[in-house]
């Protein structure tokens, strides 16, 4: 028999025990009471934090250019008088 079938083999014998028992129960009720945890949390989705990433960054790039811009300016002498 081979490596992976047997592996297989245990990992359903597994899985059908765990089903029948009370853990199955136990990792239910566990999820549903992370679930309301962290519903009741203020945190943001993954895509919602990309999206924040990226426009950080585009802040900061216009950031850096105005500095750079301002520099600029005020290296040249002042004219009229």
């Amino acid at each position: 028999m081979p490596t992976n079938r047997i592996f297989d083999d245990i990992s359903a014998r597994i899985s059908e025990v765990i089903a029948k028992s009370p853990a199955k129960d136990i990792e239910k009720n566990l999820r549903g009471m992370l679930s309301g945890a962290f519903s009741r949390l203020d945190l943001v989705t993954r895509e919602e934090f990309d999206v924040q990433v990226k426009v950080l960054a585009r802040t900061r790039e216009k950031l850096i250019a105005l500095e750079a811009r301002i520099a600029e300016l005020e290296k040249k002498p002042e004219s009229g008088g």
